[in-house]
């Protein structure tokens, strides 16, 4: 295990130095526009770009931070909630970006700084960028990605080593837990997959479907399904062949990715929905995409939920006054 630990602090420390270029980005264009040395993108107020982009600094310091505190001593001083909610939303994020940007990348559809919007059809909102910006953009977030993959494994096992082992529960459920949250993630997860292999039903602007919407469509509906199969093998009384900790990492990014997108997309999707802004065309009806949208996020929350339930097993818990250990420097 120390070999593992070493190798995940040093992902750990990868992934918070590669948000650091997103970061400076990100800075550049809020300055340059408040300078008027940059321009706005099409479709955005002055107002509404500067907080679109102040609102995702945030999120790339709440990413460093989060890589920081998976391998520097007072990381282990936070309250584990904080840490897991932050690192389930992000690795959410992560684990569709990643696969959008290799597959658009062999399509040559688009990149990762499209994401947004080839979820929401067209809406005008490109930004032109020099091409180092798009790759630096890019790097950014696979750097991160496949850094807290490895990075965040390690730290669970550190700080919650009970976490990942199998129960020992004969007869009865692995996690306990309602069946609702699979049945929900596979009806959302199937949906996506037929909108992404082409299906019009519940599509109002069909020719406003680039590449990079069907990619990560399709992205989504493949976690929405991967996580209802995982919490539906958990949950089941009969144990699974499938390894404990595959089961629980499929359930915890799978939720993740339907939480944290579908948490992105929902206020975005209610605006459209109420405003009719004439500057944005989404391909799905609305209504329908809140609909799944909305599912979505209940669904993943009720997923980590059913998970979180899992692991309170008292005779695994802590011992009271015990610190966990830490070897870092």
């Amino acid at each position: 295990m120390e070999r593992w630990d070493r190798i995940g602090r040093t992902a750990a420390y990868g992934a918070a130095a590669a948000l650091v270029p997103y970061l400076v980005i990100k800075v550049t264009w809020v300055v340059g526009s408040l300078l008027g040395l940059l321009p706005v993108a099409r479709g955005f107020s002055r107002g509404g770009w500067l907080v679109l982009n102040t609102v995702t600094i945030g999120m790339a310091a709440a990413g460093i931070t989060l890589g920081l505190a998976l391998v520097r001593p007072w990381g282990m001083r936070i309250p584990g909630r904080l840490v897991g909610f932050l690192a389930w939303v992000g690795s959410g994020f992560l684990v569709s970006i990643l696969p959008f940007v290799l597959l658009t990348a062999l399509a040559g559809s688009g990149s990762a700084s499209s994401a947004s919007a080839g979820s929401t059809g067209s809406s005008g909102h490109d930004v032109a960028m020099p091409g180092w910006e798009a790759v630096l953009l890019q790097c950014s977030f696979v750097g991160t990605g496949i850094g807290l993959a490895v990075a965040l494994p390690v730290y669970l096992w550190r700080r919650w080593p009970h976490a990942l082992r199998r129960p020992e529960c004969p007869g009865g459920r692995a996690t306990p837990g309602p069946l609702w949250s699979a049945v929900t993630a596979a009806v959302t997860g199937l949906a996506w997959l037929y909108w992404a292999a082409g299906g019009l039903l519940g599509i109002t602007h069909g020719d406003e479907r680039p590449a990079g919407w069907h990619i990560l469509v399709g992205v989504s509906a493949c976690w929405a399904l991967a996580a209802a199969a995982a919490i539906a093998a958990l949950v089941r009384r009969r144990p699974s062949r499938l390894p404990h900790p595959l089961l629980l990492a499929l359930a915890w990014l799978g939720s993740g990715s339907m939480f944290a997108w579908s948490g992105w997309r929902l206020p975005a999707t209610v605006y459209v929905a109420v405003a009719h802004p004439s500057d944005v065309v989404y391909p799905e009806n609305v209504a329908v995409a809140v609909a799944l949208h909305a599912t979505a996020v209940l669904t993943g929350a009720g997923i980590i939920r059913t998970l979180a339930r899992g692991d309170r097993d008292p005779a695994s818990a802590p011992v009271a006054g015990r610190r966990p250990a830490d070897r870092s420097a």
